[in-house]
């Protein structure tokens, strides 16, 4: 299952910049994961300063 960005997003770009797979992209309101692309290694998750991403459900 692919990690998810939440709304606590601030749009930093530090989990961008991290993923192996180019799977997140910036969005409307916020950072996006490609779910066809991300294969949750958790980069994001150790460099995310909020907090807003997570393991998918």
């Amino acid at each position: 299952m692919a990690h998810v960005i939440s709304d606590e997003c601030i749009s930093c770009g530090a989990c961008q910049s991290v993923c192996p797979t180019e799977a997140i992209s910036p969005g409307d309101t916020k950072y996006e994961i490609d779910p066809e692309k991300c294969i949750d290694c958790g980069a994001c998750v150790d460099v995310c300063p909020v907090g807003a991403i997570s393991p998918g459900e």
